[in-house]
């Protein structure tokens, strides 16, 4: 790859994340404050990723794998979302702001596997030459939470009454605006002709690997899958409005300690799945979900705000040690034939089913604890995640019989983790 093309890549990865971190991680607060929502309301909102990502494999699949080019698409549906953002930015009251959040979702989340297929599709060695150009996306998502909190200040407890956290949808809409135009400048990515490849609803959602389930240690990592995506919907949706309701300074620049904590992680998950397995190592992954929302369930933003970070911080582990790890077991236990449905069929039941639930429950429980006046409000919302988090772990670790041999397989491959890594187009 030449220079010219990876700086073309690298900015258009970090403009893809930029754009997501410039509202995603600030959309509770906003909902809260700007619009008077009301936490079923929010996970309502919360809820059109988990729609985006089940409707995504098929503009994926059955369109823009057989008919148009990349890039193009990867144009148009920015360009589209840059209208919806600047709707969103006009919105003034959750009716006004749903469907157009959900209009976005089902066009932004296809476009995290296109700029992925742009990528390797100019790359000679994809194991080598893609974490260069990926890690630009992780810092785009960076680069907008540093922004809002220490140039714009739209978090602020100042800012967030002036209403200005309106200001994220702008941002991300003049930023989603100039990736649309920038995407037809990409290389030239059209369709690729491959004959005798079944492209059916079955094989796209994964549902060809269904037949996995039959082993018990899958079905298990499976079901367990689902499951802690419940807490992880608990982050995504509550943290920015949870440090911004207790009052920690630049709560959504602290907040991007997590996507640099994951970066670090990733680097020591090929040395701790190699030398523990792939049991233990998502065990500390399942641990370490318990144990942040511990620490924000005590923490404070005062003498005790070391525990916020810290729990901040865990995101690497959470995130890597979990999912990365078990894209890697998933890869390994598929074997060539279902390789690509079984992933499909992962990331659906997880960003899918699981974030759809999770959402839900995050919103129920949060609802039903400001219904009930609860005095220390918010530690008792982040110890619901913590004891499902906790539960889960000790579920699996009582059914989910140790394979050495499969996660020797796995980690015998050169570029395993990488390549895994490579897959993973969800949150940051």
């Amino acid at each position: 790859m030449n220079s010219v093309t990876r700086i073309k890549l690298s900015t258009m990865m970090f403009l893809e994340f930029f754009i997501w971190g410039a509202w995603f991680v600030t959309l509770g607060t906003f909902l809260g404050n700007n619009l008077k929502a009301t936490e079923l309301e929010t996970a309502s909102v919360f809820s059109t990723q988990s729609f985006g990502a089940i409707i995504a494999p098929f503009i994926i699949g059955l369109i823009a794998d057989k008919y148009f080019n990349a890039e193009r698409i990867l144009g148009v549906l920015h360009l589209v979302g840059a209208f919806l953002m600047y709707q969103m930015y006009n919105a003034d009251n959750v009716g006004a702001f749903y469907p157009y959040v959900l209009a976005y979702m089902i066009a932004y989340m296809p476009t995290l596997a296109l700029v992925n297929s742009v990528s390797f599709r100019q790359m000679r060695n994809p194991e080598k030459e893609f974490s260069v150009i990926r890690v630009w996306g992780t810092i785009g998502w960076i680069a907008a939470g540093l922004s809002i909190s220490y140039i714009f200040h739209w978090d602020s407890a100042d800012g967030i009454g002036e209403g200005l956290l309106r200001n994220t949808f702008m941002m991300a809409g003049i930023a989603s605006l100039i990736l649309g135009i920038y995407s037809f400048m990409l290389p030239k990515t059209p369709p690729v002709a491959q004959e005798g490849k079944s492209s059916s609803i079955s094989e796209i959602l994964g549902l060809d690997a269904i037949k996995l389930l039959q082993n018990r240690n899958f079905l298990i990592f499976f079901l367990s899958s689902i499951l802690i995506c419940i807490p992880l919907a608990f982050y995504y949706q509550n943290a920015n409005p949870f440090l911004t309701d207790i009052g920690l300074e630049n709560p959504t620049g602290k907040m991007t300690i997590g996507q640099i904590s994951e970066v670090l992680f990733l680097l020591l998950l090929p040395v701790f799945f190699s030398r523990f397995g792939f049991k233990k190592t998502i065990l500390v992954g399942m641990a370490a979900w318990a144990l942040r929302y511990v620490l924000f369930a005590y923490g404070n933003a005062d003498e005790l705000s070391f525990m916020l970070i810290i729990g901040i911080a865990l995101h690497g582990i959470c995130y890597d040690f979990f999912f990365v790890s078990g894209q890697i077991y998933t890869d390994a236990r598929a074997g060539e034939k279902y390789k690509s449905s079984a992933q499909g069929l992962v990331t659906l039941a997880t960003y899918g089913v699981g974030m759809l639930i999770g959402f839900w429950v995050a919103g129920f429980i949060s609802e039903y604890y400001r219904a009930a006046d609860t005095e220390n409000f918010w530690q008792s919302v982040w110890l619901v995640p913590a004891g499902i988090a906790a539960v889960v772990a000790l579920i699996f670790m009582l059914l989910f019989r140790d394979e050495k041999d499969t996660a020797g397989n796995a980690t015998d491959k050169p570029y395993g983790i990488e390549s895994e890594r490579q897959e993973l187009t969800s949150l940051p």
